[in-house]
C-alpha cells in the first residue's frame, strides 16, 4: 500500500523539521508525499499593484518549494515519490482540499508558537488542523524534535465514547512500523471503578490492538492534566495519540490549563485521531 502523505511548509525551519520527521518515521515504506504552500494577497486599490504582489507571491512559493524539493530529493529513498504544490488560498481550507483530493492517509506538520495566544506552544494553524481536517489523522511535530526510534505510544482516554477500528489504524501502523508499545492510559478520581461501558469500550481496544504490544494503565489523580504529564515523563513515551471527538480537542486538550501544564508537548508529537464522518 502506498501512503499518501501532506507536508505543509512555510520554509522556516520547524516546517523543515516536521517534513525530515516524516521522512524518516516512513523511511522504510512506499509514500507519496505532498509538499504543500499556501500564499496570500490582499486586495489593493490598484489593480497593477496587486497584480504585481500577486506575482511575487507566487514566485516566492515556487521558487521556496523548488528549495525545499532539492533539500528533500537529494538523498530520498527509491520508494519515496515528491509533488510540490504552491496554492493561492487559506491555508487549512487548501488542505482539507488536498486531503480529498489526492486521499491523503496523514498530516504531518510543524508547531509554532504564538504569542500573546492561548496556544503558547502550539500556533494556532496547527490547531486549527487537529480540528478542522477530519478526513484523516494529523501529526504534529514540535520544532526542537528530532526524529528517533519510537519505543512507546502513550494513547489517554476515558473509555467514554465506543471506538471504530478504523479510528485507530494509522496509531496501529505506526506501532506497527516502529514496533513499539502502546500505552493506553486513564485517570480517576479516588475510589472511582470503570462503569460497564468504559469496560466494553477497553475490550474493543483489546481487539483493536491484537499482536501489537499494548497495557492498560489507571492513575488515581484528581487532576487529569497533571496525571497524565508525570505518566509521559516517567515512562519515557516518545509520542501521545488523542481521540479527538468533534469540537472536544480543541476546547479540552489544548485548553490553556492543558498546555501550560503539560510541558510535553513542546518535545514530543502528538497525533490528532477523528471519528472519521462517512
Amino acid at each position: 500500500m502506498t501512503r499518501r502523505i501532506l507536508c505543509p511548509t512555510d520554509f522556516s525551519r520547524n516546517a523543515q523539521n516536521a517534513i525530515d520527521y516524516a521522512i524518516a518515521l516512513f523511511k522504510k515504506e512506499k509514500c507519496v508525499f505532498y509538499i504543500l504552500n499556501t500564499y496570500q494577497v490582499d486586495a489593493y486599490t490598484l489593480e497593477l499593484t496587486f497584480t504585481n504582489t500577486l506575482e511575487e507571491s507566487k514566485k516566492k512559493s515556487t521558487d521556496g518549494l523548488q528549495v525545499v524539493s532539492e533539500w528533500i530529493t537529494a538523498d530520498k529513498a527509491v520508494h519515496h515519490e515528491f509533488h510540490t504544490v504552491s496554492e493561492r488560498g487559506n491555508l487549512i481550507d487548501t488542505m482539507k482540499n488536498m486531503v480529498d483530493k489526492h486521499d491523503i492517509d496523514m498530516v504531518i506538520m510543524g508547531t509554532k508558537g504564538a504569542a500573546d495566544s492561548r496556544m503558547e506552544i502550539y500556533g494556532s494553524q496547527t490547531v486549527l488542523a487537529m480540528e478542522e481536517i477530519r478526513s484523516c489523522p494529523v501529526l504534529a511535530i514540535p520544532s526542537n524534535t528530532t526524529y528517533t526510534k519510537i519505543k512507546e505510544i502513550a494513547f489517554p482516554t476515558d473509555y467514554r465514547t465506543t471506538f471504530k477500528r478504523h479510528e485507530f489504524q494509522s496509531m496501529v501502523d505506526i506501532a506497527k512500523i516502529s514496533k513499539s508499545s502502546i500505552k493506553v492510559l486513564i485517570v480517576l478520581p479516588k475510589d472511582e471503578m470503570l462503569d460497564a461501558d468504559q469496560i466494553n469500550n477497553q475490550n474493543l481496544l483489546k481487539d483493536y490492538f491484537e499482536g501489537l504490544d499494548y497495557s492498560f494503565h489507571t492513575i488515581i489523580n484528581k487532576d487529569v492534566q497533571s496525571a497524565i504529564n508525570v505518566f509521559i515523563q516517567s515512562s519515557g513515551s516518545n509520542m501521545i495519540a488523542f481521540m479527538n471527538r468533534r469540537h472536544h480537542f480543541f476546547k479540552m486538550i489544548l485548553s490553556r490549563p492543558m498546555v501550560k501544564n503539560l510541558g510535553y508537548y513542546s518535545t514530543i508529537p502528538v497525533l490528532a485521531l477523528h471519528d472519521f464522518r462517512r
